[in-house]
């Protein structure tokens, strides 16, 4: 893939090797000064081989406009601004030019003798240059002996009356004639170009012909004594009495490829007006040897019974773009040589056993952009030697008409199942039909010697039953892209539907809607070298997910969070752009072998980007620093060290601590009544300060039963006298007929800490989360730890991250949760008063440099 690519890319460096410069610009070889603005021609170097000055306002050229030039071979004046004079000898100091092209500029003088001295010149352009017959009649080509092309289309000649020295010009094979106005050619016009062979002709776009009345006894034949590989008479608006006499006219010269498209033959889709092309039309050029002719974009509507009889050495036909939708029996009697037939873009909607009759050898027929919906079965059968059949964009809706041929295509189709047929291809193109049933990838994947299988764009999501794999060892090419085999392989079935394909090389599974990928679904992919997943919805790839010996993998736009980069290392080329990777210290290890790796990486830096967290949404992982997650890399270690230090004495205590752990409940019970028998007299308390309360407690309304039972009565002193704590609460203490806000904020204001018990409830009433974000702000404001979250019930930290003001406390401070087992509450409502009562210094925490963060919990 990647080797097709670079040779792409070379031929168009050979091609374009101007690209390579800017405008304006000389490198020794080539000057390059098109669109300067110039008005003369530039002085350059002698060792210059291309003089690029089209698109300039250049008015003269002389012979003293040009240095010596002496490895000049490649001369672009076309397309000044200005009109341009050409003057005597004009090019004498580029002896060895062989290219000069002066297309598309207006030349308003050209001196009899502007082309002398330039002996080795094989191409002149001068299309488009309001040049009349003077051009062919005064001797402007005079001593071009090595002239092989000669371009004199989009001029103004109206008349092919040439000058004696064409006679000369021996080395001349091409000449293009096509959109002037040269309305009949005879043998008199011509007679110079006998006995010469062209390569081509073009007297195309002239209405030729068609807008005179003809003698043909008088003009007999143009191009008697010579030979033409290629002419060309399309567009000039020809009739079928027309082509039937300037066939008779031409009958006896050698003519390879006839070109007469963009004619008006044919009576079109319900017209009768004009007539169909007959067995008479084309007779004439039964002596001609004509092995390519093409009769494309025109409006023949019925192809009438041996119309092509006497072209018996015709290789390649061209119908395209007309309105065929008749083929009359024996159509193609005597085309016994026909290798290619092209039919497509026409209006056929049925094809019948007879239509093809006559046809021994052809190996191409193109039927595409019809409107076919029915084939007799032995439409195709008939043609031994058919290798590739084109039925792309009809309408067909099945395919029990196909032989056994090297390559089908079949795309853009209604097909919903393929039958039970037997198939010999090596290439198939099914995409863009209607088939769900991944039955019909397996028919298809028995296919003997099938190379390469195309079914993008279909609808392939159904798995009845796990299907028995076949070996395949001649499929090399698979395109299943823009399908559904996320519905197929969600069912846990068809995941052997790769086992037996050990030779393949290029898989396409992109636009399949893929979250995961099936155990083992690439394991028998041994040859596997080119992989697409891109556009999928993958979070994850595993060891063992991807072939051994891949060498190019796309995974484009999916949802890759922290890929390891150990899933990469034997890749040559990779494609991870558009994903949505989490840049904290777990993406550390790939955001470095990101910037190390020799793999060819696609894409722009830019494409590569944080999703999360939000400080570095967007940014480049290119950009992103990891100096901070080796740091936290060391403590890890030393972590370690310490563990293994000291883990035959923690080994020790495991006895007791297990115990503990198991009758901690019990254990705090008994610590607490030791506490009170041995501070028996002396009473805890607290010094006094200027808060009116300990704590503000804010808690949903509908909670009230539970938080009195299990915190007031145990922390309160108005409950009970042994608690040490006074506490404010909406119920008791809010003053009624305050304004809410007011209560609330008298409220945080009074206390020394407020606590927030998080519940289901309270996420759902906005007057708690306003109190909530009240007392974060006192946080902020203060630079104090004076706000408590206490999360209640099963709620993730998902639930949590929805509430702007929730989710700004958590990123910055930790939270308690009420603990689940009943046996921690005593010592949970102990660690909460403790909190309460406690006096923290103020603290001022600043971070400047962006890093990788992750969020701290408390469970």
């Amino acid at each position: 893939m990647g080797g097709r690519l670079d040779l792409l890319l070379g031929v168009v460096l050979m091609v374009s090797p101007v690209f390579g410069i800017s405008s304006c610009s000389f490198d020794g070889q080539i000057a390059l000064y098109r669109s300067c603005n110039l008005t003369q021609v530039p002085q350059v170097l002698n060792t210059t081989e291309r003089f690029l000055l089209s698109f300039n306002y250049i008015r003269k050229v002389t012979s003293s406009s040009f240095p010596y030039l002496e490895q000049l071979q490649l001369l672009e004046l076309g397309t000044q601004w200005t009109p341009l004079t050409i003057d005597k000898e004009a090019f004498i100091n580029l002896p060895n030019l062989k290219i000069l092209d002066l297309g598309k500029s207006q030349i308003d003088f050209l001196h009899l003798d502007a082309f002398q001295g330039l002996s080795h010149l094989f191409e002149l352009r001068l299309f488009a240059c309001g040049l009349s017959d003077a051009v062919l009649r005064d001797g402007y080509f005079r001593n071009l002996n090595s002239l092989i092309r000669l371009d004199l289309s989009k001029n103004q000649i109206h008349s092919l009356y040439l000058h004696p020295s064409f006679g000369e010009l021996n080395s001349l094979k091409s000449i293009d004639f096509s959109l002037n106005q040269i309305s009949i050619v005879c043998e008199n016009n011509l007679k110079l170009l006998q006995g010469k062979t062209l390569s081509f002709l073009s007297l195309a776009a002239n209405s030729l012909y068609s807008k005179v009345s003809m003698d043909w006894g008088k003009c007999m034949n143009p191009f008697r004594n010579m030979v033409l590989e290629t002419l060309d008479v399309s567009g000039n608006g020809w009739t079928v009495d027309i082509t039937g006499n300037f066939s008779n006219a031409i009958s006896g010269s050698q003519t390879s490829s006839l070109i007469l498209s963009y004619h008006i033959m044919g009576s079109g889709f319900g017209f009768n007006n004009l007539k169909d092309p007959d067995q008479n039309t084309f007779a004439g050029l039964a002596r001609n040897s004509v092995i390519r002719l093409d009769l494309s974009y025109g409006f023949i509507f019925s192809l009438n019974r041996r119309l092509f009889e006497t072209l018996k050495d015709l290789k390649v036909l061209n119908l395209a773009h007309n309105k065929i939708n008749k083929i009359a029996r024996e159509a193609f009697n005597g085309l016994d040589n026909l290798q290619v037939l092209n039919m497509s873009h026409n209006l056929l909607g049925e094809l019948y056993n007879s239509n093809f009759y006559g046809l021994p050898k052809v190996a191409y027929v193109d039927l595409k952009n019809n409107h076919i919906g029915v084939i007799q079965d032995q439409t195709f059968r008939v043609l031994e030697n058919l290798s590739t059949l084109d039925l792309r964009d009809n309408a067909l809706k099945t395919i029990n008409f196909i032989p056994s041929i090297s390559d089908i295509f079949l795309s853009s189709n209604k097909l919903v199942t393929l039958p039970n047929i037997s198939l010999t291809a090596s290439f198939i193109h099914l995409s863009e039909n209607r088939l769900e049933h991944l039955d019909v990838l397996y028919f298809l994947l028995q296919v003997p010697r099938l190379q390469i299988l195309i079914l993008n764009q279909n609808r392939l999501s159904f798995c009845s039953q796990s299907q028995s794999t076949s070996e395949n060892p001649s499929l090399e090419q698979l395109f299943l892209g823009e399908n559904m085999l996320q519905l197929a392989w969600e069912t846990g079935l068809c995941w052997n539907v790769f086992k037996g394909l050990s030779h393949l090389q290029v898989l396409y599974l992109n636009n399949n809607y893929l979250n995961f990928l099936p155990p083992g679904i690439f394991s028998s992919l041994i040859a596997l070298r080119g992989l697409s997943l891109n556009s999928n919805r993958l979070t994850v790839l595993s060891f063992g997910d991807l072939p051994a010996n891949l060498e190019i993998l796309d995974v484009s736009r999916n949802q890759l969070l922290v890929p390891s980069p150990n899933l990469f290392l034997s890749l040559s080329a990779l494609d991870i752009t558009h994903n949505k990777f989490i840049c904290e210290c777990e993406l550390s290890t790939f955001i470095s072998w990101l910037n190390h790796t020799n793999v060819t990486i696609f894409g722009s830096p830019a494409d590569i980007y944080c999703m999360y967290p939000n400080s570095l949404f967007g940014v480049s992982l290119y950009s992103v620093s990891t100096e901070d997650c080796d740091e936290e890399e060391v403590l890890k270690f030393l972590t370690f060290s310490l563990f293994i230090l000291f883990t035959v004495i923690l080994t020790l205590f495991l006895v007791a601590i297990l115990v503990v752990t198991k009758f901690r409940g019990f254990c705090f019970v008994c610590y607490k009544t030791v506490q009170r028998l041995v501070f028996k007299g002396h009473p805890q308390g607290t010094a006094p300060d200027t808060y009116k309360y300990d704590a503000y407690l804010c808690f949903s309304s509908k909670d009230f039963e539970w938080v009195q039972n299990a915190l007031l009565k145990h922390l309160d002193t108005q409950y009970s006298t042994q608690n040490q704590l006074n506490l404010c609460f909406e119920e008791r203490d809010f003053v009624p007929g305050e304004n809410h806000i007011a209560n609330i904020q008298d409220a945080i204001c009074s206390s020394r800490k407020i606590v927030c018990l998080v519940s289901r409830h309270f996420l759902r009433d906005g007057w708690c989360l306003e109190a909530f974000s009240y007392a974060h702000g006192r946080c902020l404001s203060d630079l104090n730890s004076a706000l408590i979250m206490v999360v209640v019930g099963s709620l993730s930290q998902y639930q949590l991250m929805k509430h702007q003001p929730i989710r700004g406390f958590i990123h910055k401070k930790q939270y308690l949760r009420w603990p689940e087992d009943l046996q921690d509450v005593g010592w949970f409502l102990n660690k909460l008063s403790q909190q309460i009562l406690k006096k923290e210094k103020e603290k001022k925490k600043d971070n400047n440099n962006i890093q990788l963060q992750s969020v701290a919990t408390i469970s």
